[in-house]
């Protein structure tokens, strides 16, 4: 007799050899053509202001740096500016989320390739940035040969295009922090937990965080000009640095495609960015190696839909590394309740039947 643990093992890998599998490639596909159609308009950017310069590049892996899914039709992709130097990082929590780049001495505002986009202040203006780099790539949209399938989102200050009616791609203008740690997320690691282990935490505090050009989260469509200036924080290379190794990345997949198709709804309360966050919360809960093998991938994927379901009924998800961040701030509640009873009815199911999985 077949434990009910190694049922659900064997349902989980049919799942993933079936369902995981056809969602990677249907995504493979599509970034295939949106990295096409957002090279050529990034091309035409960097003719028209050569200090934007397209960082979007395909590994050899197939895999393209700088580009985020958020879901099968919404992508990131990532712009890192040059030359960040003359400038000081100042995170003082005042913007939950947010940092702001100080010149380290006035006299060296001349000196900065960035000189008309720092506020009187000193301070460089992520908003300033953007709304430059909104207006270069609105040209460049009316240029590029895709122009016919590729539209500008308007009403909102992020750089936003609409593929063929069916793909959004934000794109962000960032720097990259590699080095320094944020004073914000100085508890990280906590202190009497086995997990991550000490090289691991070296790595990832020497890959370091990404400033970004965009809304600030907290404060999204409600911005103070200190907001507007100052720059969103982003984990991404660090947390994705802590989830190799074990079924991590695996277990990922798994509740990306769960969502995909149960909670993907109006509003979008649940993303990526959640699972990915609960799935680290899970690292530190499950701090041995040996809990995250082949047969621990059931209930490592049950521990984090109940997280889930618990944050979505508290209506509170700290960010993993900034726990002053809320990623549910600003959802409204009726979404959050509705996700959590979806949750639930995905949880209940994998629990009591792992034949369940052939048809969720």
């Amino acid at each position: 007799m077949l434990t009910a643990q190694s049922k659900l093992f064997y349902q989980l890998n049919r799942y993933v050899n079936e369902r995981v599998a056809a969602r990677k490639a249907s995504i493979s596909k599509t970034i295939r053509e949106v990295c096409k159609i957002v090279t050529d308009v990034l091309k035409e950017v960097e003719v028209q202001e050569p200090r934007f310069i397209s960082s979007l590049v395909e590994t050899e892996t197939g895999r393209f740096e700088g580009l985020e899914v958020i879901s099968p039709t919404e992508f990131e992709v990532v712009l890192f500016l040059n030359q960040m130097g003359v400038f000081n990082f100042v995170d003082d929590g005042s913007v939950p989320g947010c940092a702001v780049l100080k010149l380290s001495d006035g006299r060296k505002r001349s000196m900065s390739l960035w000189v008309e986009f720092i506020t009187a202040s000193g301070y460089l203006s992520a908003r300033k940035i953007r709304s430059r780099f909104q207006t270069l790539v609105a040209q460049a949209v009316d240029k590029c040969k895709y122009r016919d399938i590729v539209k500008m989102i308007p009403d909102t200050t992020e750089v936003k295009l609409r593929i063929r009616e069916r793909y959004v791609v934000l794109i962000t203008p960032a720097f990259k922090c590699s080095g320094i740690w944020p004073r914000s997320a100085a508890h990280w690691p906590l202190p009497h937990i086995p997990w991550p282990v000490p090289g691991l935490i070296a790595e990832v505090k020497t890959e370091g965080f990404n400033l970004l050009s965009k809304e600030s989260p907290s404060q999204a469509g409600k911005q103070s000009s200190a907001e507007g200036d100052a720059w969103v924080l982003s984990f991404t290379d660090a947390e994705n640095k802590l989830l190799q190794g074990g079924v991590r990345r695996k277990c990922l997949s798994i509740l990306k495609t769960l969502r995909d198709k149960h909670l993907e709804s109006t509003g979008q309360p649940v993303k990526n960015y959640h699972l990915k966050t609960l799935l680290l919360y899970e690292c530190e809960k499950h701090p041995r190696e040996i809990d995250w093998d082949e047969m621990c991938l059931g209930d490592r994927i049950n521990g984090i839909l109940l997280q889930l379901i618990s944050c979505l009924q508290n209506r509170r998800c700290p960010h993993y590394f900034l726990h002053g961040l809320d990623l549910f701030s600003n959802k409204p509640h009726h979404l959050l309740d509705t996700a959590a009873k979806q949750a639930w009815r995905i949880a209940r199911e994998i629990l009591t039947n792992p034949r369940s999985l052939e048809k969720l």
